[in-house]
């Protein structure tokens, strides 16, 4: 009877996330609908809007984003010069250390900051707009949601986690560089010198290729977190933290699997 229950249960929530997933992926269609063809029925996305969003997710963003970044590069180095100390080589520390960080740590490092800022608040947002009949007041008044609240934010955090990315490279390497040259008596310049022939443009894009995947699950998993709340304030509060743990292992398991698939 227990295995007929777990096989029950198993079954609800595997049609549960099907559902969801399906939800989010018309979503999507309709957002990306309205950033396209929207202008041409006048009902086009608002750029303030848009812009607002950027202002939100990106630049207000950047006081955490910096600290963050700069711990981790401060860390890299420090754990790289331990480790290859060992063989007498850490003097090529840099190599680990720039490679990590554009291509791994700083869009995973800026992916999980923006999924718990940003996600969670917009999970919120729509969340409490769905208890109170917002978005039903949005269709009486014929504004469709996709296009009023969905298609702002995922234009601006396909945007903005890229470039938080590309400050957060600067960030850590330059931190790392600090403490390199400062441990191991060589110049930041010659620092600077050994990054530029190690990094390649691959592999800056690769990481802000990584970035904008990260943003697009973000927003679609608060999207969908906040739509299909149940329940009153309780529920918003269930619908955020339920946003924020599906955002992090989405963005943890999808950087697993473009580093097992080679692409890491």
């Amino acid at each position: 009877m227990r295995m007929l229950d777990s096989i029950e249960n198993l079954g609800r929530s595997t049609t549960r996330g099907l559902d969801e997933l399906g939800f989010g992926f018309s979503l999507l269609t309709e957002s990306l609908y309205w950033l396209f063809v929207g202008w041409r029925q006048k009902q086009a996305v608002r750029l303030s809007a848009i812009v607002a969003q950027m202002m939100e997710i990106g630049i207000l963003a950047l006081p955490i984003a910096t600290l963050l970044t700069a711990t981790i590069g401060a860390m890299l180095a420090i754990q790289g010069i331990y480790s290859l100390r060992l063989f007498g080589a850490e003097s090529y520390v840099y190599v680990g250390v720039a490679l990590a960080v554009t291509r791994e740590f700083a869009p995973l490092i800026i992916g999980i900051l923006v999924a718990g800022r940003s996600g969670s608040a917009l999970a919120a947002r729509i969340s409490a707009m769905v208890i109170n009949q917002e978005i039903d007041a949005l269709r009486a008044i014929g504004i469709y949601p996709a296009r009023f609240l969905v298609a702002p934010a995922l234009v601006a955090t396909v945007i903005m986690v890229p470039l938080l990315t590309i400050w957060g490279n600067v960030v850590a390497l330059s931190s790392a560089g600090m403490f390199i040259s400062l441990t191991l008596d060589i110049s930041f310049g010659a620092y600077v010198t050994d990054l530029l022939g190690i990094l390649r443009i691959s592999d800056i894009v690769h990481g802000l290729m990584k970035s904008a995947v990260f943003g697009l699950l973000i927003v679609m998993i608060a999207v969908v977190n906040g739509a299909l709340v149940k329940g009153g304030a309780e529920g918003v509060g269930q619908a955020t933290t339920r946003s924020v743990v599906h955002a992090l292992s989405a963005i943890i398991f999808t950087d697993l699997f473009l580093v097992t698939m080679g692409a890491g």
